[in-house]
């Protein structure tokens, strides 16, 4: 596989940018070769500046979930930017995507939009801190949560990438006031509750921890997470900035039944554009300015080109039995790589929920960080450079997790899962 002009553009770029790229495991430092600098996506295959093609798992990270270069979410933004690009004011179309997620999500009552994954759970842990008065978080090791400030402690997968547990530039005060907590340790979490309730804000999870390897958690934890908040006037805030939208309408919620107090969103509430959210119940958001004394503001919030690609993808995310397709076409794929892995007794497991898998090079089920062998990295490794060769693009980190998406159709998942089962073998 040719990569001169993306090895050439990355040389240039590392003269631009720290590392020559704007988002670290973009770098590809725990794969091979220069990272691919992509020109155009169109469904399920994206091509790069040397005009190979791969189809394509990352779906820029999973908001894709109607593959690249949507028809109705393309003629959408052409449409809307027609008439200007941003105005700092209310628009018809914020009413509309709001009318659209609200009448069709039980949890919510009110959301706030903001303009990134990130922004939308800084904005959740303030409007969490205000409306109880108290200051600590707790979090739980391996859930990654943006990069704010006090949830960076033990977080996920472009820290875990570059083996670190936080971040330089980040004040102790800020990471004295996040308490962490190893995934399903509810004794540990029931202690903390009983001596500190009376300092904790909020408890926040990724329902579905989706950015340190696929951690599926069992029901009966969240539930008990839910009980226990309720028990000690805890708020829980669902970080369902992967989960939202991708394993049903309602995300981790929905999947689960359980009500968080605060759910954020990312980009895929825009199709792919930068947006986020944050929302919850009536009486928890009246707390946002100018309802409320929790100052959150944003010049580019529910900018109108973002919001018309948002609707045309939610509107086709409503469509009747689409995610049941999604989940469908998803298991097709998977099961030809699970029996292969099954036939061959190859030490790899495949994690799995709705849409979302993860390559686990293991062969018990993996449901926290500290599970995941770091030396098992060097098989992903292999593994991508040598579907790269093949034309299939994993995100380029063993820690990521890989996306399936409507605009997969079966022609390209039999191809993708045949390059799979021959490099596994080939591997190991």
């Amino acid at each position: 596989m040719k990569r001169a002009k993306s090895a050439e553009l990355f040389e240039e770029a590392k003269t631009l940018f720290p590392g020559g790229v704007n988002s670290p495991v973009r770098a590809f430092k725990s794969v091979s070769g220069p990272p691919l600098f992509i020109k155009k996506g169109n469904g399920c295959i994206i091509t790069d500046e040397d005009d190979n093609d791969f189809i394509d798992f990352c779906c820029s990270w999973g908001p894709l979930i109607l593959g690249h270069n949507n028809d109705r979410i393309r003629e959408s933004i052409t449409e809307t930017i027609a008439h200007g690009t941003s105005f700092g004011t209310p628009t018809k179309l914020g009413n509309k995507i709001g009318r659209l997620i609200i009448e069709n999500h039980r949890y919510l009552d009110k959301i706030r939009f903001v303009s990134s994954g990130t922004e939308a759970v800084m904005s959740a842990i303030r409007l969490a801190r205000g409306y109880t008065g108290r200051d600590k978080v707790v979090k739980f090791e391996g859930c990654y949560h943006g990069h704010v400030d006090s949830l960076l402690v033990k977080a996920g997968s472009g820290l875990a990438t570059f083996g670190v547990s936080t971040s330089a530039g980040i004040p102790k005060s800020l990471i004295e006031d996040t308490y962490v907590l190893g995934l399903n340790d509810l004794a540990g979490l029931e202690a903390l509750l009983e001596e500190k309730s009376h300092e904790i804000s909020c408890i926040i999870i990724e329902p579905i921890p989706a950015n340190n390897g696929l951690l599926i958690q069992d029901n009966n934890f969240l539930a008990w997470v839910r009980q226990l908040c309720d028990r000690f006037d805890v708020l829980l805030i669902f970080d369902e900035v992967i989960s939202g939208f991708r394993v049903g309408f309602e995300g981790a919620a929905g999947y689960y039944h359980i009500q968080p107090d605060i759910i954020t969103f990312g980009k895929i509430i825009g199709g792919g554009m930068p947006v986020g959210a944050y929302g919850g119940n009536h009486e928890i958001m009246s707390h946002i300015a100018p309802d409320g004394d929790v100052y959150q503001a944003g010049t580019l919030s529910a900018n109108p080109v973002a919001i018309s690609a948002g609707i045309a993808a939610i509107e086709q995310l409503l469509e009747d039995g689409f995610y049941e397709k999604l989940e469908k076409k998803t298991n097709y794929f998977l099961d030809q790589i699970r029996t292969h892995i099954s036939d061959h007794d190859l030490p790899v497991r495949i994690q799995s929920i709705g849409s979302i898998f993860w390559f686990a090079f293991a062969k018990d089920r993996i449901a926290t960080s500290n599970e995941i062998d770091a030396d098992s990295m060097q098989y992903f490794r292999a593994m991508h450079h040598e579907l790269l060769q093949r034309g299939v693009y994993l995100g380029p980190s063993g820690y990521e997790v890989g996306f399936v998406s409507a605009a997969h159709d079966h022609k390209h998942l039999d191809i993708a899962a045949g390059h799979i089962n021959e490099v596994l073998s080939q591997i190991f």
